[in-house]
């Protein structure tokens, strides 16, 4: 059956797809009942929390068994991806993110976890970043300095999915816009395999979204949002490593680091600023705070859908530019994304200060 699968591969990406999703819907009502009738829900007390009521946080429970069950029944094994050692970081941050989800882990204890999920697939799968690839006027780096920044990338993506799940709909649908995208690279470059792991998390979190989208029925907690944000940052990867310039042969997607970091700008973005902000104002960078993009959109008055709809077409236009000048090479593309999500963030910034101006001037006027 896999065999005929693989020489009709739109047949084949079509059944993932179908099979991960369905696992997921049917999943999440069992999910939803046993939280219910174990009063697992959200903590409301929260200064963060968005809603007025309790809502469960085990979405990423169906989510990875969804994954898990699809990357096995369609044995996606190759040695571009070493499944076994993906599978087994993934069981690790599953573990992990679903004792966060139902009683909290200390931070540090994360940190050690997501460390240790990381020295996995770069020390064993091998699954590392080789080069600079130019940008910093870098290129080949040493096995060390490699491992270091393979390791530093793969926490960052995973705690940057993780920082944006703060809002319904916003970590799902970006996991699906970046998987996705990632799938349509793989099947470009003929590297079906990757393109079917990145189709079963994509089909596995639309699933979710039914659940999830406002009003949220299901939020997937750092389960879900960690493991997004891991396939995602590991898909990244294969890819920029695939598309390296060699003396054998020229990439078949020039500027894949830009394209990838476009990919995956949204989460990446929010992330870097919100650690900045916080250091510069003195506090430790993982302090929870409401000082993200879309905490910020929801002030200007938009709706969860609406903010997320905006902040994943941002994304996608990011991902449009990098295609459209991938000639210009990546130090350009990437400081042109950054520029892109800085004036944008920059406009936020703007109209939220002009309405405090306004409602300054009406407080005053009423008080006078």
């Amino acid at each position: 059956m896999t065999e005929y699968l693989h020489l009709y591969h739109s047949v084949y990406y079509i059944i993932i797809v179908f099979v991960s999703t369905i696992i997921t819907l049917i999943a999440i009502p069992s999910i939803l009942h046993v939280a219910r009738t174990r009063h697992l829900y959200d903590d409301l007390g929260h200064f963060r929390k968005q809603h007025d009521h309790g809502i469960p946080r085990l979405g990423g429970v169906a989510i990875f068994v969804s994954f898990t069950i699809t990357s096995l029944l369609f044995s996606m094994t190759e040695r571009s991806l070493p499944i076994n050692y993906l599978l087994a970081a993934c069981l690790i941050l599953f573990v992990m993110g679903l004792k966060d989800d139902l009683t909290g882990v200390n931070p540090r204890t994360k940190f050690t976890m997501q460390f240790i999920v990381a020295s996995i697939l770069v020390l064993l799968g091998n699954i590392r970043l080789s080069s600079m690839y130019g940008v910093f006027g870098i290129y080949d780096l040493h096995y060390w300095p490699s491992v270091a920044l393979s390791i530093l990338t793969i926490i960052l993506i995973v705690n940057a999915f993780n920082l944006i799940d703060g809002i319904d709909g916003l970590a799902g649908l970006t996991g699906i816009m970046a998987n996705s995208c990632f799938a349509g690279l793989f099947i470009y470059m003929h590297q079906y395999e990757l393109a079917a792991v990145s189709l079963a998390m994509a089909g596995a979190i639309f699933g979710f979204l039914k659940f999830n989208i406002t009003p949220a029925k299901i939020f997937m907690g750092d389960t879900g949002s960690m493991l997004i944000g891991l396939i995602s940052v590991v898909l990244a990867i294969k890819c920029i490593e695939l598309n390296k310039f060699t003396t054998m042969k020229s990439p078949e997607i020039y500027s894949a680091p830009a394209l990838a970091i476009a990919i995956l700008i949204g989460p990446i973005f929010d992330t870097l600023r919100v650690f900045i902000l916080r250091i510069s104002n003195g506090v430790s960078p993982f302090m929870a705070d409401r000082k993200h993009i879309h905490h910020r959109m929801l002030k200007l008055g938009f709706t969860h859908l609406q903010t997320t709809l905006i902040l994943v077409s941002l994304n996608m236009l990011c991902v449009i530019m990098a295609l459209l000048f991938r000639s210009y090479g990546n130090s350009i593309l990437i400081a042109l994304i950054l520029c892109v999500c800085m004036l944008f963030n920059g406009i936020i910034t703007l109209i939220l200060r002009s309405k405090e101006r306004e409602s300054v001037a009406i407080g005053n006027v009423f008080v006078k």
